[in-house]
């Protein structure tokens, strides 16, 4: 009889059945080939969709992001969980937690790291990867994408030269007028640190500028490119986004 500590088996891959990870995993797009679309680091649960000869699809329960992993990569290394609830905080919960936010991000920069598309694990992120590892960190579970991250969070007014009413911990998004395509942590004093590839200038996380006498390339590129800021006032439910 399967418990709480029992480890994942080809036998009791059924669907709907719920499991944490002792590993972290990739997340792909399909059920074939390389490419990544997240990751989920070691301690994240999910809920099984569908089980096929290689690969699981699966929706990621924090934040409800469905991918396909690899089956290898899970058999004897997820243990059998019981029903999952999310972890909800208040606003006042949250803002007390920015700090940490701000802090993990700092410590991240310092180690050795290049950008990632779908990196959501250490030391290697993209840019919503690192916002939701940050906020994960301190507790706080936000969207996976940035598009997401943007609808998910409460508008806060920003523009090149306006930045009076931002806070650190607010997110700092950027993109066409269409979509949103990046985001960065707001640190104060018009700074922000994101992970950004190397076609604009850097490969991994840095410090850039929304001030617009910055003359920076990375900075001058994306405040050309800046859409407006959020702020984080609630908690993901666990429950999936379009």
């Amino acid at each position: 009889m399967a418990t709480l500590s029992t480890l994942l088996a080809p036998d009791l891959l059924t669907p709907s059945s719920r499991w944490t990870l002792l590993t972290d995993v990739n997340g792909y797009s399909g059920p074939e080939g390389s490419a990544l679309t997240t990751q989920a680091c070691r301690g994240r649960s999910f809920q099984l969709l569908e089980s096929l000869e290689d690969r699981l699809w699966v929706k990621l329960l924090e934040d409800g992001y469905r991918c396909w992993i690899d089956r290898d990569a899970v058999l004897g290394r997820a243990v059998l969980r019981e029903a999952w609830e999310p972890s909800l905080l208040a606003a006042d919960q949250i803002q007390q937690r920015l700090p940490a936010v701000l802090s993990w991000s700092a410590r991240a920069a310092q180690q050795p790291n290049s950008y990632l598309w779908g990196g959501t694990t250490e030391p290697d992120m993209d840019c919503s990867g690192l916002m939701q590892m940050a906020f994960a960190s301190a507790g706080i579970w936000i969207p996976r994408d940035a598009y997401q991250q943007e609808q998910f969070c409460e508008p806060v007014a920003a523009q090149v030269g306006q930045l009076q009413l931002l806070q650190p911990g607010d997110l700092i998004f950027f993109g066409s007028p269409e979509r949103c395509s990046h985001v960065a942590l707001y640190l104060g004093n018009g700074l922000y640190r994101h992970s950004s590839g190397k076609e604009h200038g850097r490969n991994g996380i840095g410090v850039d500028s929304l001030h617009p006498n910055n003359t920076h390339p990375v900075g001058r590129h994306y405040r050309a490119e800046l859409r407006g800021a959020g702020r984080v006032v609630r908690c993901h439910d666990g429950s999936t986004l379009a």
